[in-house]
């Protein structure tokens, strides 16, 4: 997905069409708008799960409270 645009569907398409909602999402994030605005994204469990791996390489350790 580098560099192209996120493919964006409105609340009501992604509804009432969620086979193809979820066949373009396992390709790339696919957006959801209601009333004009992007709400959500969808994606593929693999990409959230390859994204959560990054997240949690780049957070630094939480630390301990003192009591």
């Amino acid at each position: 997905m580098a560099g192209s645009r996120m493919q964006t569907l409105s609340a009501k398409d992604a509804k009432y069409g969620f086979g193809r909602l979820i066949d373009l999402a396992r390709a790339d994030p696919v957006a959801v708008a209601k009333h004009g605005r992007p709400v959500v994204v969808v994606m593929a469990i693999e990409e959230y799960q390859r994204l959560k791996a990054l997240d949690a390489c780049e957070k630094p350790p939480a630390k301990e409270e003192q009591g």
